[in-house]
């Protein structure tokens, strides 16, 4: 079993940053895809931001590609979420998961932290 807890959220104004942390407990997560999602008030989870067990590998969704930044420490156990040049567009609820079937549009994964809430004012 696995264990998410997010942290890093907050209110901050359009154009400003936000560095958002997860980290895991439990089973190590070191051999698993791990990413982002987020929720905005009566819409959809979607997904953000994704990387590979090795950090070799990310994928971004179009809106985030250029200003986000997904990165790992594995002797950590910790994902982290560089969000830059932030937009009102980008408010909601972000969350980190692990051990994810499917990515988009539909995500299916076996863990998910309990969400950090993102607010960006114009």
């Amino acid at each position: 079993q696995v264990q998410l807890v997010e942290s890093g959220g907050g209110m901050v104004q359009a154009g400003g940053s936000l560095r958002l942390s997860c980290a895991a407990s439990g089973r190590t997560v070191g051999t698993y895809y791990m990413g982002w999602f987020r929720q905005a008030p009566g819409k959809e989870r979607d997904f953000v931001a994704r990387i590979s067990w090795s950090g070799s590998s990310t994928s971004y969704t179009d809106s985030v590609n250029g200003r986000f930044i997904i990165s790992r420490d594995n002797a950590r156990n910790t994902v982290y979420l560089q969000m830059n040049n932030l937009r009102p567009e980008d408010t909601g609820l972000y969350y980190c998961a692990a051990s994810c079937s499917a990515w988009w549009p539909k995500p299916d994964c076996n863990y998910w932290g309990q969400g950090t809430q993102v607010t960006v004012s114009s």
